[in-house]
């Protein structure tokens, strides 16, 4: 409907049905849908709901349309929304009314012209209305064309007596056992389940409850509708009817837990042996026909029907009517498989086999047959035309939800299925123009549903067909009625009778009838009444914390109170379960049993909500009383604050002491006068280890000029440096000292820092022109190495001149970035690195695709002619060659002067040819330009090139001019890298323990520039950025320590603010772990004091809404901490230093390198590790990753928010203990009183009744936990269950939520302090081995506690007995501690007391953790240690299988109660397990797959040492694309072509097989080479690039 009217109106509408979970809605959640809703479409029980809980008021309705009004009778919604709401609002308040029908009178019809005057006014009344129907039938006809209508007959079906009884012996057999196994009185029996308030509770509030008893009642229900079925429809039937309850049985998930299963499972298998039987199509034989008469009508009585074996009856005993010569299931009717009337409907359906377009509805009366009649159909191969299936109600046990139903009647109106089996549900509202047949297997129950049902066959020249019994006089005088009673309804409809003569008035209702008792709300207008009472303390109930093990609801124990003379009257008393705020109460004598316990229930619900545990809606109290929206529409749209995905931009923090005006002049000469007083710290590094490589230790050394003077604990910080494999550098910063210096000299060490820096960072701006930020003051400067007294001698004054003032940084490639100037960089050549772009230089012109000798194949390459007539070469003219042939040896001709070798040592010079930047190591005087050039190694093919010379001529088109000087041996000049992060893992090469690793080149001094600034200043200043990262960041977390006013020490709270995304030496993760845990336990007590009446639900709903990561985020945002937080790893190319900014321009995109590993340049892979951060995918940004050119903002995730504010708790307890930490939460924002003493608690008496005391054995209890106990009351509260009728005693579950809670807090405290060198992740593992309910349960069972539970349930005591053994078993295992990753799953129940007790073990000791660890110090031994760790075996199979990208896949399969689990990996089955329990099954089998995997790696280890043997013998090498790529660029020819032959595979585990070929410039095209199917495309393409390399060996060697 809401569809319909969305369409044709236009307006916005909403629909609701119970299934969405409107009831537990709030009212904000609602409020957001009247307000951008117009229409809202709903069932009649959720509008009377939100009326009752006054979320909407009725006054706030503008038109109310009813459909189907006929149902305002009695008890039913539309009822009492008119009652309750519509007539208690002011005449001028009220909304309109509009209600359609198909019959206002919804009986079985009506006797007379008045009785239905009657019955037609009350409704009238009722809805505030007037009836009105059409006049002229035609007029109707046009729009709604009548179906004709059909009477077909059939025959009375044959009982099949022997059989029925059988069925009807089982259920008084069930109703015996359910009564002796109920412990319960008859009428609380009938009481607990009391009809009414049961099925109001279905209704309102969509609870079905399952009970033990329930389970008898169910099977009960279970075999009438066998039995209905065998009667109404045939044996085959009613066996497959049995047959489907059964499989419904076993594949139930709970099947395990709950006894009433086995209990059924036992009837209903003995049911489908009995009525076991075949069906199939076909006559009945001639012979058989002769030998009985088929005319008989009647069963002869050949013999007693008793004497016959059960089941097999002989001819003569089942003659059913129905012509057994019908071809199709003559014979089955015949042997009573299917009775008459489906026979005779097999019929119908047959005469519209060749019917175009046929859609049909069969209206049947029970749920059986609805499921089972499709069933018929598809056994019969003639009906094969027919597509059916069934379209049932929410009927309690085979309900079909409204998703499927709407999906069933979508496919019936596009022709999927063209048959339905109905049940009533059908017969209102069902909108399908194409239907042209209804059959009515049964009679509708009323007129409605007759005038209703036909109403569904819509097309012009429908057939509306009823089928009636022969013979059978109601169905007749039905049929009647019903055609009299529609006529009766329309004449009264339109001349209406006049009532006022009407004697007896009695029959009329008057609607100004006070409403019975009510509780209402004053403050939100919210009622109770005696209507909904009922549903409500039960909907209550079901919403208390409760396991599987007990069922929580009311009991209801009546008082007769009879009065000699007078009526007998009742008084209930309501017993609400232990875990509510109170527990019995005695309600008001009342004249009926029904109404008394309406009365105690409105009583009750009036009581609740005094105590609040109703909101003032009167809906259960969830928690907080501010619910928190449920975002629950919000799966597709923005992910939820607190998570990881929930990421935004935050500008990046600066410490305020850096900033400083100062920078800022320095312009202006004339002001010489005013001198600028700056503090200069030196820079001090201190080599730890040692290096053969002299560039290592041959560093310039600097100081740093700030305005202010920094916080001492800067200078005490020292930070290590990762510079190479061998040697790290501890760096700090030292005080020199104040100095004031003039406006030129500052002016020209910023000239000096910025070329510097431009160079190191490799950005290219002028010192004139670029931004300073006075945000972010410092300068660097060099210092000489000789101490002096004074500060400003020890800068390097000439230096600075020197370099400020030399002409070379004219050139263009004397700059920063002279590869993009010249277009050879590789950030330009794009994800393919061999579309190479256009430099600014190249006017156009395309450049071949050669390579670079000095860069492997990755570079491209600059003719050197376009770069001599650039002019950024001086041309030699002849004379000067004259001059220089001779030069003497120690001269050297450069390209653009001439310098002696001795100077150039140590220098830097840029290759004029490729704009890169080389280290002079030495010059090779053993070496020129003729020398023969070298071989790569590993390569097979021809010589390329004679000599260096020709090598240059060919690649760069450089003729050289002095052929006979020495060449220079050089080192690359790397990019500067982020040096905090421990990065050996990976080397990138630079490492130096083999000096032979490093990469020299070879060039001829004519093609270099000597470039400005010396190779010891720019290595040394290299290491700026990273040192400089360190102490922004430290100077933050001063600044916070300030603000946070409690003395700790900084480099603890940067380790709080620093993620592991940085990839440093420190992170906060564990610093979070033991923060979370406190923060947890903090809370917990102080709700847990402060709330005595509230249930342990609701304390958890608290404890969320005050730490969850939501809130936390909100805090941290709101105390500014997002601009502390260090969250990316640091890259230099991205860092600001003061007056050289990170470029963003369109020829680099370094932004994007960052985020598209296709394009990292190579200074992106040196910064960043290999391993992937978070294993996030591409295309999300990191914590901390920037997009471009928003070089001052960071995206951080609010869960890293969340973390960080978690972290400072932890950091602050472990420094300053819990006054600290509870200092910082109050300044975060937590608002918790924190000192357990303070906080007023109105204590709960516990007087346990005599009883129950002397029923603990509490000296044993005591003695295995080794404590005395002052309160008795506060252990035997720990020890007693949900499920133990209540005593007076509380269940455990509040003890357990503290206890849970201090027990996690001690035990995280523990491993925090013992394991001080643990990375993170195997401490969240310790903590999750430790503190999990499996080892709880182990624990409980070790100390024998779990004998002292007192629960009441037969299941429960069943599964306890079941894990004792098995963990009885767990410990005779030699060195086997499992610590919860056991092979079996321990009853939750198990480890709670375990949690109770600590929880009550807290109390009693005057409020102390410290008494609670002492006590369970001993119990948890032996605890987890890190060697002991089990890691959880699907885990450990996961990350194997990350690592070695394979594809990993489980597979469930269920049959009757054992799940099995089968591991694919890359689609091979490795493991497999079965176990009752999914979850375990998965366990097992992952521990299965790896016992196999390590067996395989171990067999193919071996293998590999064998062939390594034989390997060694031949010397082979190993060869991937790389080779490839290496040769094809060596050979000039393109790159080689691979083409995917084959994808194929599921997605998780993808096998892709790829081909290459190479076009060689002299023989074309090679043959195709087909690698192997392999699970990465990167394999793929190796396995291929192998094939080719062998074949090109074999062509050219």
């Amino acid at each position: 409907q809401a569809e319909a009217i969305r369409e044709r109106t236009g307006f916005q509408v909403g629909h609701y049905c119970g299934e969405m979970g409107q009831d537990f809605w709030d009212a904000r959640r609602w409020q957001r849908e009247f307000d951008s809703k117009q229409v809202l479409v709903m069932t009649a029980q959720i509008l009377l709901n939100i009326l009752r809980h006054s979320i909407i008021k009725m006054d706030a309705i503008h038109l109310l349309i009813l459909d189907e009004c006929h149902h305002a009778v009695k008890k039913h919604p539309y009822s009492l929304v008119m009652s309750e709401f519509y007539h208690t609002t002011p005449k001028e308040k009220r909304p309109s009314v509009f209600g359609m029908t198909a019959s206002p009178v919804n009986l079985k019809g009506v006797s007379s012209q008045v009785d239905c005057a009657i019955k037609i006014r009350n409704l009238e009344s009722k809805l505030d209305s007037t009836v009105c129907t059409i006049k002229d039938r035609k007029e109707l006809e046009k729009y709604v064309p009548m179906p004709s209508e059909r009477v077909v007959l059939y025959d009375k079906a044959a009982t099949l007596w022997s059989l029925h009884e059988q069925i009807k012996q089982m259920e008084v057999e069930v109703e015996e056992a359910a009564k002796s196994s109920s412990r319960r009185s008859k009428w609380q029996f009938m009481g607990a389940r009391d009809a009414g308030a049961r099925e109001e509770l279905r209704q309102v509030y969509g609870v079905s409850e399952r009970t033990e008893s329930d389970g008898a009642v169910n099977l009960i229900q279970k075999l009438r509708a066998v039995n209905y079925a065998l009667g109404e429809l045939g044996q085959w039937c009613a066996y497959k009817v049995a047959e489907n309850f059964l499989a419904a049985l076993q594949n139930d998930e709970r099947a395990n837990y709950q006894l009433d299963v086995k209990f059924q499972e036992s009837y209903l298998s003995r049911v489908v042996s009995l009525l076991h039987c075949q069906l199939s199509e076909g006559a009945v034989s001639d012979k058989e026909t002769k030998a009985k008469d088929s005319e008989s009508e009647v069963p002869c009585d050949g013999t007693d029907p008793n004497e016959i074996e059960e089941g097999e009856l002989p001819d003569s005993h089942v003659v059913s009517g129905g012509e057994h010569e019908d071809v199709f299931i003559g014979a089955a009717v015949a042997d009573g498989k299917v009775t008459p009337k489906v026979q005779s409907l097999v019929k119908i359906l047959l005469t519209y086999q060749h019917t175009e377009d046929f859609r049909a509805i069969i209206f049947v009366e029970r749920v059986v047959s609805a499921l089972v009649l499709p069933k018929v159909f598809a056994e019969l191969p003639s009906l094969g035309f027919v597509k059916c299936a069934s379209l049932i109600g929410h009927n309690n046990s085979q309900e079909m939800r409204t998703c499927q139903m709407q999906d069933t009647i979508a496919k019936f109106r596009d022709g999927r299925i063209t048959l339905l089996v109905a049940t009533s549900v059908a017969e209102e509202g069902l909108d399908i123009r194409q239907c042209n047949v209804v059959i009515r297997f049964d009679l509708a129950k009323t007129v409605l549903a007759y005038i209703q049902s036909r109403g569904r066959a819509r097309k012009p020249g429908s057939d509306y067909i009823l089928m009636v019994e022969r013979g059978n006089l109601s169905h007749e005088a039905f049929l009647r009625n019903a055609r009299n009673s529609e006529e009766t309804l329309r004449r009264e409809a339109i001349e209406r009778t006049d009532l006022s003569q009407l004697k007896d008035t009695s029959r009329l209702i008057s609607m100004d009838t006070t409403p019975g008792s009510i509780y209402q709300v004053e403050s939100t207008g919210a009622v109770v009444s005696l209507n909904s009472a009922v549903g409500l303390v039960h909907f209550y109930c079901s919403q208390l914390p409760s396991d599987r093990y007990s069922i929580l609801r009311p009991e209801f124990v009546m008082v007769r109170h009879e009065k000699p003379g007078g009526p007998t009257e009742y008084s209930c008393k309501l017993q609400l379960p232990c875990n509510a705020p109170f527990e019995t109460l005695e309600g008001p004598v009342c004249s009926s049993m029904r109404v008394a316990q309406q009365a105690v229930c409105l009583a009750a619900c009036k009581k609740l909500h005094e105590m609040g545990a109703f909101t003032d809606m009167l809906l259960p109290e969830k928690g907080s009383g501010e619910e928190k929206e449920k975002n629950d529409q919000n799966n597709e749209a923005d992910p939820l604050s607190g998570t990881a995905r929930h990421r935004e931009f935050y500008p990046e923090g600066v410490a305020s002491v850096l900033q400083g005006d100062w920078i800022l002049s320095g312009g202006d000469v004339c002001k010489d006068s005013n001198m600028l007083h700056l503090y200069m710290y030196d820079v001090k590094c201190v080599n730890i280890g040692s290096s053969k490589d002299p560039f290592l230790t041959q560093v310039s050394e600097f100081a740093v000029f700030f305005g202010k003077e920094l916080d001492a604990e800067v200078l005490s910080m020292s930070m290590d440096l990762f510079i190479a494999r061998t040697m790290t550098t501890k760096a700090s910063l030292v005080y020199r000292g104040s100095i004031d210096i003039t406006q030129s000299q500052l002016a020209s060490l910023k000239s000096f820092h910025v070329r510097l820096m431009s160079i190191v960072l490799d950005v290219d701006v002028e010192p004139s022109t670029t931004p300073w930020d006075p945000a972010k003051a410092y300068l660097f400067v060099p210092v000489i190495c000789d101490k002096c007294v004074d500060p400003y001698n020890e800068i390097d004054w000439d230096l600075v001149e020197k370099i400020t003032r030399t002409e070379a940084w004219r050139n263009p490639l004397q700059r920063a970035r002279p590869d993009v100037y010249l277009g050879t960089n590789e950030r330009t050549l794009g994800g393919d690195r061999r579309e190479y772009g256009f430099g600014k230089l190249r006017h156009g012109m395309a450049f071949g695709q050669k390579s670079h000798p000095t860069y492997g194949i990755r570079g491209a390459v600059a003719r050197f002619d376009v770069v001599k007539a650039s002019g950024l070469v001086p041309k030699h003219g002849a004379i000067e060659m004259q001059k220089c042939v001779d030069l003497p040896k120690s001269k050297l001709m450069m390209a653009d002067t001439c310098t002696s070798a001795e100077d150039l040592i140590g220098k830097i010079v840029t290759a004029a040819h490729s704009g890169k930047r080389f280290y002079v190591d030495s010059i090779r005087y053993d070496m020129t330009a003729e020398n023969s050039f070298p071989r790569k190694e590993g390569y097979l093919g021809p010589l390329e090139y004679s000599s260096y010379a020709d090598y240059y001529k060919q690649k760069y088109g450089v003729e050289l001019i002095y052929k006979q000087q020495p060449l220079i041996r050089g080192r690359g000049v790397s990019y500067c890298k982020n040096l905090l992060c421990p990065r050996f893992e990976h080397a990138e090469g630079e490492s130096d323990e083999a000096v032979d690793k490093t990469y020299y080149v070879f060039l001829p001094p004519e093609l270099c520039l000597v470039h400005p600034l010396s190779g010891s200043l720019v290595r040394g200043a290299q290491r700026l950025p990273s040192i400089m990262r360190r102490v922004e960041s430290m100077l933050l977390a001063i600044e916070l320590k300030h603000i946070i006013k409690y003395p700790v020490p900084a480099s603890k709270i940067l380790e709080a603010l620093t993620a592991a995304s940085c990839q440093e030496t420190f992170c906060y993760e564990r610093a979070e772990l033991l923060g979370d845990a406190y923060l947890k336990w903090v809370v917990s007590r102080f709700l847990f004091l402060k709330y005595p009446q509230k249930h342990e639900g609701q304390l958890t709903r608290m404890r969320q809404q005050m730490v969850s990561n939501m809130v936390l985020y909100q805090y941290a945002l709101s105390k500014g901490l997002q601009s502390y937080i260090q969250a990316d790893s640091f890259a230099p190319s991205r860092w600001a230093a003061p007056g050289v900014l990170p470029v963003y321009d369109e020829d680099t995109k370094d932004g994007e390198l960052s985020l598209f590993d296709e394009g990292k340049s190579l200074s992106e892979t040196v910064n960043q590790t290999d391993q992937p951060i978070d294993g996030l995918e591409d295309d999300e940004l990191e914590d901390g990753e920037l997009e471009s050119d928003s070089s001052s903002y960071r995206v951080l995730s609010s869960k890293t928010l969340a973390d960080v504010a978690e972290a400072l708790i932890g950091v602050y307890y472990v420094e300053g203990g819990r006054n600290a930490a509870n200092h910082l939460m109050k300044w975060i924002g937590i608002e918790v009183e924190f000192n357990p003493d303070e906080i007023e608690c109105p204590k709960r008496p516990s007087n346990v009744p005599e009883s129950v005391l002397r029923s603990v054995n509490f000296d044993t209890l005591e003695k295995s936990l080794n404590i005395k106990f002052n309160d008795k009351g506060l252990l035997v509260e720990a020890i007693t269950h949900a499920s133990r009728p209540s005593s007076g005693v509380s269940c455990y579950q509040r003890l357990e939520f503290v206890g849970d809670a201090v027990l996690d807090h001690l035990i995280t405290k523990h491993l925090f302090f013992t394991y001080t060198n643990l990375p993170p992740g195997r401490l969240t593992d310790l903590r999750a081995a430790a503190v999990n309910n499996e080892n709880f349960a182990r624990v409980a069972v070790r100390h024998s506690l779990h004998v002292h539970l007192r629960h009441g349930s037969s299941a429960l005591e069943k599964q306890i007995r079941d894990f004792v053994k098995e963990a009885q078993g767990e410990l005779l295992k030699p060195g086997f501690n499992s610590f919860g990753l056991g092979d079996c799953k321990a009853p939750k129940v198990l480890g709670d007391i375990v949690e109770s007790i600590a929880g009550a073990i807290f109390l009693d000791c005057g409020r102390k953790t410290a008494a609670v660890w002492k006590v369970f110090e001993p119990l948890l031994q032996p605890m987890v240690t890190p060697e002991t760790l089990p890691m959880h075996p699907v885990r450990e199979l996961q990350e194997r299988c990350q690592q070695q990208a394979e594809g990993l896949e489980y597979k469930a399969t269920r049959s009757g109660n054992l799940a099995t689990v089968e591991v694919l990996i890359d689609g091979v089955q490795i493991g497999v397990a079965q176990n009752p329990q999914k979850k375990m099954a998965q366990k097992l089998a992952a521990r299965n797959a790896l016992a196999a995997l390590r067996e395989k790696e171990s067999a193919e280890a071996k293998q590999k040492e064998e062939e390594n043997a034989r390997k060694k013998k031949n010397g082979a090498q190993t060869f991937t694309r790389q080779t490839l790529n290496d040769i094809c660029l060596r050979k000039n020819w393109p790159m080689p072509f691979y083409r995917c032959v084959n994808e194929g595979g599921p997605a998780h585990a993808k096998r892709f097989t790829f081909a290459v070929k190479v076009n060689t410039t002299d023989r074309g095209w090679t043959d195709e080479c087909v690698g192997e199917p392999m699970p990465s495309v990167k394999k793929a393409k190796d396995s291929a690039a192998v094939l080719l390399l062998e074949l090109l060996n074999k062509l050219y060697s």
